[in-house]
């Protein structure tokens, strides 16, 4: 961001928290010049290609490897034989948890080139690599795999069946976790005491995660330092250089992970994956650059994948409607392996989440986590977090139709008042703020719900049907992580903040910039963000579960009144005063009731020149810390989705789209915005179209975007969207995160809809994606019926 008069830049009015400052990343990506992985190309390089199983499951006999290896610009072929005797390890499931039953969870470890059988298509055998792309990819197709083919299982309730094929010989019923939560006796109680029960069965469909840049690294090794360089697009470099270093069993200071711009991930890219470690092997091995990028078709197989899970969900209520009790039994597909925290959307998250923001008193939760001959899964935006509310959203809706209640009423009924606040959820999370009841009503005036009949006929006119859907929703953000606050101020007059969360499209910059505006007065085109080297942090806990704000926003506000109290003393010295008469105001250090004052970046400059200072005064104005983050906090709101859908066609349309959040003190409104568009759109997305599908045989039959659905620009409804602000008392910021919000709205709010426009047809379900094939057939069932 450069504007004309730099000097207005110190305005807090204009630049600081709460301001819709354009995000000053923009003009370097929109004029192609951001810098991303496949951009970056090591002097002397070699290209990897990765050979990968056509087969879902089977049993690696042999590996034909001499052709391979004899063919044009070859320079190595390496399998695990390789890995096992360079002393690497396997890839690890960082996740803890126990069985039902007081026994650890199965955690196989993951080799990064198969061992003896492959569990999955894609999974990868061996690493070729030479001096071009192209001759690798030509000698990994001279490859040839024995495999006795073994029987495939792809549905995780399938998985369990006593005669299952087993996947993993220490996971019996192919159950990696059996995962309960609750008093199982007290819930049991409430449901037979209930006065009704609802139960639904919910397909939470797998989805791709199609960030929009695929996978690519490249590795470099000096052999003198014996240290590794690995560039690659991560969710956080400080916890993938501690993940890389673990697997390559060296210790930490060893490798040094560096990431430019990302170009999306939601989850996907926060872990290593099987590829770095025979890059890694290989750069050192043959004293080269070694360089791998994923094409899409492959992409498809290698990332891990998002959602994939059945549930049986269940609320127990009272006469007058009150919820006494949840119950959800979850089916999780794991995939073939563990991958790092693959266990937690469908059990902590879940726990955490499915309550809302509902008075709820009793609840359990039953996950089985299980071993299917698939792409593995992990976290993809809200990881639990959507579900969770589709859950309970459904289940309202559903109940509020069976018992003949207003389903408003019904959730105004059991909606947590401010007077509760803080709340005691059963989930053993404690809701510091909010204000849910008058969020719904800003809601339903917003989305003018009281005029939706016109609307309906309307849309009948067209002869079309018409439905609306109302979602509430609660998110409990990521765990607190350590994070890293550091303000550097360079010798070109410019402000450096370093901290370990990772830009991979949030606009980090020009958020952390407001903050370091809002309390220094800094103006926002001398501000630098260094997030992207590991070598360079103290600390770092990445960016996911919507908690950027909250780590890094308020490490980097510590570090800032750091800054000012080091000030203090050095303007001390420099204007002949006692510390205690110097006061910071509007980026200037002055003497209490005087006009002798010095600005903050002239002080710092005029200590960058080194003169003399006594012991006690600090020689720069740097500040180095790590901030202890807070517990999670509890981001809310409301979205109304109404949907015509065409009879004849099953096609779905999103008509009307109204959003009300409580995202606490908005750092940047904008910014916010685009967020939650995005969260939207990927709700969207998995409700009316995407789904990855297996045969029998485990093969994809949704391999490319041939076969796999994306929204488009033309799916988006404009979104009429605000904000009912109630800050966090949790952090000094005030900040609740947003990132997954989107998500967490659209997905209730529009199958909602959807099952309220099937209804006169005598329809109470659809599980998702409802494609106009599924919602067309469940049409014509119903004219049999």
């Amino acid at each position: 961001m450069a504007p004309d008069d730099a000097a207005s830049l110190f305005s807090v009015d204009k630049y600081g928290i709460g301001q819709s400052v354009s995000r000053m990343e923009d003009p370097t990506l929109l004029t192609g010049k951001g810098r991303y992985t496949d951009d970056i190309n090591s002097p002397g390089q070699a290209h990897g290609v990765m050979v990968r199983s056509q087969i879902a499951h089977g049993v690696i006999n042999s590996i034909d490897l001499d052709g391979a290896r004899e063919m044009p610009g070859v320079l190595a072929v390496y399998t695990i034989e390789d890995m096992d005797a360079a002393g690497y390890r396997n890839l690890q499931c960082g996740a803890v948890a126990t069985n039902r039953d007081g026994t650890p969870m199965h955690k196989p470890s993951r080799p990064t080139l198969a061992r003896g059988r492959v569990r999955h298509v894609g999974d990868p055998i061996a690493f070729v690599v030479a001096e071009t792309r192209v001759q690798a990819r030509d000698a990994a197709e001279a490859i040839y795999v024995d495999i006795t083919q073994l029987a495939a299982v792809t549905d995780p309730l399938a998985a369990v069946a006593p005669d299952a094929e087993q996947i993993w010989p220490e996971a019996a019923n192919n159950i990696a976790l059996d995962f309960h939560f609750g008093d199982a006796d007290a819930v049991a109680k409430a449901f037979t005491d209930a006065a009704h029960v609802t139960r639904l069965e919910l397909v939470n469909n797998r989805v791709v995660v199609s960030a929009m840049e695929p996978r690519v690294a490249v590795v470099e090794f000096d052999a003198a330092a014996e240290k590794w360089t690995v560039h690659a697009g991560c969710q956080g470099v400080f916890g993938l250089h501690n993940g890389l270093a673990a697997l390559m069993n060296v210790a930490p200071e060893q490798v040094r992970v560096l990431t430019g711009n990302v170009g999306g991930s939601f989850g996907m890219k926060g872990a290593p994956y099987p590829e770095y470690a025979p890059m890694m092997h290989a750069a050192r091995h043959l004293g080269r650059a070694i360089k791998w990028r994923d094409e899409r078709s492959e992409s498809f197989l290698s990332d891990h994948q998002g959602r994939a899970s059945h549930a049986a969900v269940e609320l127990a209520l009272d006469h007058d409607g009150r919820f006494r009790a949840v119950r959800v039994v979850t089916h999780a597909d794991m995939g073939a392996y563990l991958t790092a925290v693959a266990v937690n959307p469908q059990t902590g998250n879940m726990v955490k989440n499915i309550t809302s923001l509902y008075q709820i008193p009793l609840l359990e939760v039953i996950t089985k986590c299980v071993f299917t001959t698939t792409t593995p899964t992990g976290p993809y935006r809200g990881a639990g977090r959507p579900e969770a509310n589709y859950y309970m959203e459904r289940l309202i809706d559903t109940a509020a139709r069976e018992m003949g209640l207003d389903r408003i009423e019904l959730r105004r009924l059991n909606a947590i008042p401010p007077s509760a606040i803080p709340y005691n959820a059963v989930s053993g999370m404690v809701y510091d703020s909010g204000d849910f009841p008058a969020i719904i009503e800003r809601t339903l005036k917003a989305a003018d719900w009281d005029g939706y009949a016109e609307r309906a006929a309307e849309s009948a006119a067209k002869g079309l049907l018409r439905g609306r859907g109302f979602c509430s929703y609660l998110e409990v953000t990521g765990p607190p992580a350590t994070e890293m606050g550091g303000i550097r101020f360079d010798n070109d007059g410019g402000v450096t903040i370093v901290t370990g969360t990772l830009d991979y499209g949030q606009g980090h910059l020009t958020s952390f910039a407001q903050i370091l505006s809002n309390r220094l007065a800094i103006p926002l085109d001398r501000v630098r963000l260094l997030q992207g080297d590991s070598d360079e942090l103290i600390a770092g806990g990445g960016t996911g579960g919507s908690k950027s704000a909250i780590s890094s926003g308020n490490a980097i506000d510590e570090a800032a009144i750091a800054v000012i109290e080091k000030g203090r003393q050095a303007a001390a010295h420099v204007l002949e005063a006692a510390s205690a008469d110097i006061e910071f105001s509007n980026g200037q250090f002055e003497i209490a009731g005087t006009d002798r004052r010095i600005a903050l970046l002239d002080l710092a400059s005029e200590l960058r020149r080194g003169a003399a200072l006594p012991a006690d005064v600090p020689d720069s104005l740097d500040v180095e810390l790590t901030n202890e983050a807070g517990p999670s906090a509890f981001p809310n709101g409301a979205h109304v989705a109404e949907v015509e859908i065409d009879p004849d066609t099953g096609v779905v349309s999103i008509a009307k789209y109204t959003a009300v959040d409580d995202f606490g003190v908005i750092l940047n409104p904008m910014i916010v915005e685009g967020q939650v568009h995005g969260g939207v759109a990927q709700g969207l997305g998995q409700a009316l179209m995407e789904q990855v599908v297996f045969d029998d045989q485990g093969q994809p039959l949704t391999g490319s975007y041939m076969d796999y659905a994306m929204p488009r620009a033309d799916l988006m409804p404009p979104i009429d969207l605000s904000f009912h602000s109630v800050p966090a008392t949790s952090n000094k910021l005030g900040v609740k995160g947003c990132g997954e919000a989107g998500c967490s709205g659209s997905i209730g709010s529009v199958m909602n809809a959807i099952v309220d426009a099937l209804a006169e047809h005598g329809i109470e379900h659809i599980d998702m994606p409802a494609t106009p094939e599924r919602v067309w057939q469940a049409l014509q069932n119903s004219k049999q019926a």
